[in-house]
């Protein structure tokens, strides 16, 4: 972490719907690890406009009034709530009109990280509806993202972090975080390559593997000196990257890619693997622009 990024808020988008506090909870705690200030946001989708008859304004405003008082309640109730589970953590708030997307977006100028829920939606509904914020702001976000489809697991095992790795400069920034956020966690790290045999140009099983393991060599070298407390796990796996990677991190603490808005592996579709994660992943997903987003 820069001098330069050490205040930088965690921003949180909060759901009105009091019992899905999965993504406030996670955020709070992530503050309070790295002693961070949190900015709690709601975004209410503005009013909609054309009213023109001088009879109908007054019920417009109205409505628009007691919208802004529901959405005034609901960071009433997550500001108490981050209080009582996290009382060191300074916390600021935010409420905005406009698509919660575009309103993270914003706020992500000056944060250290965003964060956000998903729900297990339909395709269409995920990608297009009302509630589709994970996708557009993992595109356009100049920091990390952290999208949670289901809250962190609990299991009796050693917790580690999955990190997919292939090379690029925007899987370099992934592994960077990833030695961090495993630091602060005390948790190990899983470096993962996955080698997809009906990629264009693809190598043969024995010399990919080399490839791999040559790639996940150079990606960490330096990390494990300035993280010596880090136990790191070196994995080649074959298979489609979204796939594996999913099926890698089931029991992680998280899945953490690169991302520059395009998907952070060689070779695939236009944020293929960055999108796909985010619809099949069981665990948080941590998406990592390049030089975080701000020098690129």
């Amino acid at each position: 972490m820069t001098s330069s990024q050490v205040r930088r808020p965690i921003v949180v988008g909060v759901d009105p719907d009091p019992s899905r506090r999965s993504a406030l909870a996670w955020a709070a705690d992530e503050a309070a690890r790295r002693r961070l200030p949190l900015r709690v946001v709601h975004a209410q989708g503005v009013p909609t406009g054309g009213y023109w008859s001088s009879e109908l304004r007054p019920s417009w405003e109205r409505w628009n009034e007691a919208l802004h008082e529901a959405g005034e309640r609901v960071l009433g109730d997550a500001v108490a709530f981050t209080k009582e589970r996290q009382p060191r953590v300074e916390v600021s708030w935010l409420l905005a009109e406009g698509h919660p997307a575009r309103v993270m977006r914003e706020e992500t100028r000056n944060a250290a990280m965003a964060v956000v829920s998903s729900w297990h939606l339909s395709s269409a509904r995920e990608l297009f509806g009302s509630a589709a914020v994970g996708l557009p702001l993992t595109a356009h976000a100049p920091c990390p993202v952290v999208v949670l489809r289901e809250p962190e697991r609990v299991t009796r095992q050693r917790p580690y972090l999955v990190v997919g790795v292939d090379g690029s400069p925007y899987s370099a920034a992934a592994v960077d975080f990833a030695f961090q956020e495993a630091s602060l966690r005390g948790a190990a790290l899983r470096a993962v390559h996955v080698w997809h045999p009906s990629s264009p140009g693809s190598l043969d099983e024995e010399a990919a593997e080399q490839e791999a393991r040559r790639l996940l060599s150079e990606s960490v070298a330096g990390r494990t000196a300035a993280y010596p407390e880090v136990d790191l796990r070196h994995e080649f796996v074959r298979g489609h990257p979204v796939q594996a990677l999913a099926e890698t991190s089931e029991q992680a603490l998280g899945l953490v890619v690169g991302s520059h808005g395009r998907g952070g592996f060689t070779g695939m579709l236009l944020g293929s693997v960055s999108q796909g994660v985010l619809h099949h992943a069981r665990c948080p997903v941590f998406t990592v622009p390049a030089a975080d987003g701000r020098t690129s």
